[in-house]
């Protein structure tokens, strides 16, 4: 497995590294209950200094306090539709799977059939998980899959509990594989403006890590 990572700078969590310093120290100085209890950023595309870091299927997650949520909704019938974005943390208060649910979801037509499918930077935490849940069973014409580069607190009893209510729900849980991290890469990262695409560039532990996580989730919906 990868080294444990350094601290990212800013710039990698996703917040801007050349930000006045005054303006920083207001930030700074705000308490949690300051801040807005649900504050989701959206959007067709992800920067790729997110992507490259936030998405990084490391065994030690140091720094990586948000959760990326990318999605591909179609929509079934006589004339199938696709709509595709991403969903991003941005205060400890919000999960972009909750987001989803409460932004994206009542959307959906109760006489339509939908297939969903989730590319995360990490599998959901306990409450989230028992959301969805919740929701596949309340709504018999979703059919979920996630694909998660890493799983979260996956040694927890509690959370191994609710990923296998998750599954026995219906969700379909796996880990991404390089294939899934290059799909991402074409599909949810921006390019730069003017240039050809970029290939996307596997990083060295890659397969040897999703591997690991594949054997772990094994384990624990076996």
């Amino acid at each position: 497995m990868a080294e444990k990572q350094e601290e990212p700078s800013n710039t990698q969590n996703g917040e801007p590294d050349n930000a006045e310093e005054g303006e920083e120290k207001k930030k700074k100085k705000l308490k949690r209950e300051d801040l807005p209890p649900f504050e989701i950023v959206t959007g067709e595309r992800l920067p790729a200094i997110f992507f490259k870091f936030q998405f990084r299927n490391v065994e030690y997650s140091s720094g990586r306090n948000k959760t990326f949520l990318c999605y591909v909704l179609e929509t079934q019938g006589k004339e199938s539709v696709t709509s595709r974005g991403y969903l991003e943390d941005e205060h400890a208060a919000a999960h972009a799977e909750m987001a989803f649910f409460n932004t994206i979801l009542p959307k959906c037509e109760s006489s339509l059939r939908y297939n969903i499918t989730w590319y995360v930077s990490s599998s959901p935490c306990v409450t989230c998980a028992d959301r969805i849940t919740e929701t596949l069973k309340k709504n018999k014409n979703l059919r979920l899959a996630i694909m998660v580069g890493r799983l979260f607190m996956w040694e927890d009893p509690e959370m191994q509990a609710a990923l296998k209510k998750m599954k026995s729900a219906g969700c379909k849980l796996r880990i991404m594989k390089p294939q899934d991290f290059e799909y991402v890469w074409q599909n949810f990262v921006e390019q730069e403006e003017g240039e050809e695409a970029k290939a996307f560039v596997p990083w060295e532990d890659i397969q040897e890590n999703f591997q690991y996580y594949e054997e772990k989730l094994a384990e624990i919906l076996h």
